[in-house]
């Protein structure tokens, strides 16, 4: 099986001290990106971590795509345990990283400890240095950028950054690249922040460790020949091409989940912002080119999207109806280091509870006052979970992660999905396919759809160990994705499946269980269907994963 080359680079900030570790035959059983993550970080992280405290670990990683000029692979996955689920936790982004941290050599990064000091780590094909920022304390990711470009001669796409919002522990922090992507949801900048790394650089020279495969060639030349004559929405509007049609057919969140349909949703959606989009954007290596640099020429106001998730979170579920207000939003949490989606879930609890529905302006001062933990911002960094109580609103979060747009209301099977998510309120857990992702699901009821959520959370997390992306699918299916990786497609499942299991297993043994596998609203069939996906499994009924599948697990602490 095709799989991805070179030692894990272990960094340890506390002692300031790197080594580099031979895990070829991890990779071997892993492929890369997430299985190999995930495989570390259930052996190495203990079960009783504190995700703020220096024994949790964040794993950077790559698989072996991002060292070919294939479309689709311009994606790095981040590991580690979860402040704001408890839980491990797997994000990716996009952008221009991941050929960058194959140029250094390795496969994957391991932090772990916590420096007395701000830090940025620079790894390159050569070594390790660190470095004292102490200036830039409470920077924002562009500025961090700037630093990095004038002292270490390297543009963004070399770097992993946090901002304020990582550095001040807001449990849902993402760790940016490239200024504007996002390893998003989870809250690992938070953790980067607790272990007070401000950005970690690279930069190398270091060969191609891998033999790719024709195909990877032929994806390449395809989805270029596609994109020179295809006039894609998705390639247009980005995932903001799905806003109207969803609201109208399905359902999109509106005013703090109170409502299910948005009656401006035209005004925030794919037209609106590709009315603002200025030039093209996309990943490293990718024709497909879906990303969307916008500007306002009115206001000046800058940036890049906002997608689907984000038009969501800060538009319709916040009652604002201007795409201009939710561009500022979005460039704020960029420039401050914070998931859109738990934000913007978490700035409407607040406004549910004023009842300033709409009120844009205060919605930005209240993502501010979250970032720098101000005034209530100090109890919003905390996220729905532990703040509705206090704000009086519903708890609209699966294991503490605020839930995406997609609407398990109206989407019964997605429910399911978002129910036994390892990751909590996730759409990209296993993509259901309701929205006619990969064929067709009845929208009514789970039953009878568990094989097809087991199947799809294997073939997502096989995915994000390719590490291929999600828009991949329609020309990347399944055969192709066997060839690609010399492998059997069953085998590609086996490796997901192994994923999805120490996921669970891990957090198992934080104090997961079936309990925590429940939604806030009533789907049919949902119990049952619960029962029967841990049948699949092959866990227990209370959701529990067997500890003799893994060897090693009962040492509370990691080497």
């Amino acid at each position: 099986m095709l799989h991805a080359a070179g030692p894990l680079l272990t960094v340890d900030v506390t002692t300031r001290t790197a080594r580099r570790t031979d895990i070829e035959e991890v990779l071997a059983e892993t492929v890369g990106g997430r299985a190999t993550a995930t495989r570390l970080a259930h052996e190495r992280v203990p079960f009783d971590a504190d995700p703020f405290g220096p024994d949790n670990r964040v794993y950077l990683s790559i698989g072996p795509l991002q060292q070919s000029r294939m479309s689709f692979t311009g994606r790095t996955n981040m590991t580690g345990l979860s402040p704001l689920t408890g839980g491990l936790c797997s994000t990716n982004a996009g952008g221009y990283l991941s050929r960058n941290v194959a140029a250094t050599g390795i496969s994957a990064l391991e932090l772990v400890g916590r420096s007395d000091e701000l830090l940025a780590v620079h790894v390159t094909d050569e070594g390790v240095e660190f470095e004292a920022v102490p200036e830039l304390a409470g920077a924002l990711v562009p500025e961090v950028s700037d630093y990095v470009a004038e002292h270490r001669g390297l543009g963004p796409e070399h770097c992993i950054t946090v901002g304020p919002a990582g550095e001040n522990r807001v449990r849902f922090a993402s760790v940016m690249t490239f200024d504007r992507r996002a390893f998003g949801r989870g809250g690992l900048g938070a953790v980067l922040g607790s272990k007070n790394v401000k950005a970690v650089t690279f930069s190398g020279d270091a060969p191609a460790a891998v033999d790719l495969p024709e195909a990877a060639s032929e994806v390449a030349d395809e989805v270029t020949r596609e994109a020179a004559t295809s006039d894609s929405p998705m390639r247009r509007q980005g995932t903001t091409s799905y806003t109207e049609f969803i609201d109208a057919q399905f359902s999109l969140p509106t005013r703090y989940f109170s409502e299910r349909s948005f009656e401006h949703a035209a005004d925030i959606g794919g037209a609106a912002v590709e009315a603002k989009k200025y030039k093209k954007g996309t990943c490293s290596q990718c024709a497909f080119a879906c990303k969307l640099p916008t500007r306002d020429e009115a206001s000046g106001v800058e940036t890049e999207g906002p997608e689907f998730e984000t038009v969501y979170a800060f538009g319709s579920n916040q009652g604002v109806g201007d795409i201009v207000d939710v561009m500022r939003a979005n460039e704020l949490c960029d420039t401050l280091g914070m998931d859109t989606i738990s934000a913007g879930v978490t700035v409407a609890a607040y406004l549910a509870s004023e009842d300033a529905f709409g009120d844009a302006e205060l919605a930005r001062e209240i993502t501010r006052d979250i970032a720098h933990r101000e005034d209530v911002g100090d109890l919003l960094a905390e996220g729905v979970h532990r703040a509705h109580g206090e704000l009086g609103v519903e708890d609209w979060t699966v294991k503490g992660m605020e839930f995406a747009a997609h609407d398990g209301r109206a989407l019964h099977p997605l429910g399911l999905q978002y129910a036994v998510s390892n990751r909590g309120a996730d759409h990209l857990y296993a993509r259901m396919p309701t929205l006619g992702y990969n064929g067709h699901v009845d929208r009514e009821g789970t039953a009878g759809t568990a094989t097809t959520l087991v199947e799809g959370e294997n073939r997502n997390a096989f995915r994000d160990s390719g590490i291929v992306c999600a828009f991949s699918e329609r020309i990347v299916e399944p055969d192709r994705l066997a060839t690609l990786f010399d492998a059997d497609y069953e085998d590609l499942l086996a490796v997901g499946a192994d994923v999805v299991e120490r996921e669970r297993h891990f957090n198992n043994r934080r104090g997961f269980d079936a309990a925590d596998d429940t939604l806030l609203y009533d789907v049919p069939d949902l119990t049952s269907s619960v029962r029967e996906y841990y049948g699949l499994r092959g866990w227990s009924e209370d959701g529990v994963v067997p500890d003799d599948r893994f060897d090693g697990v009962d040492a509370s602490t990691a080497d």
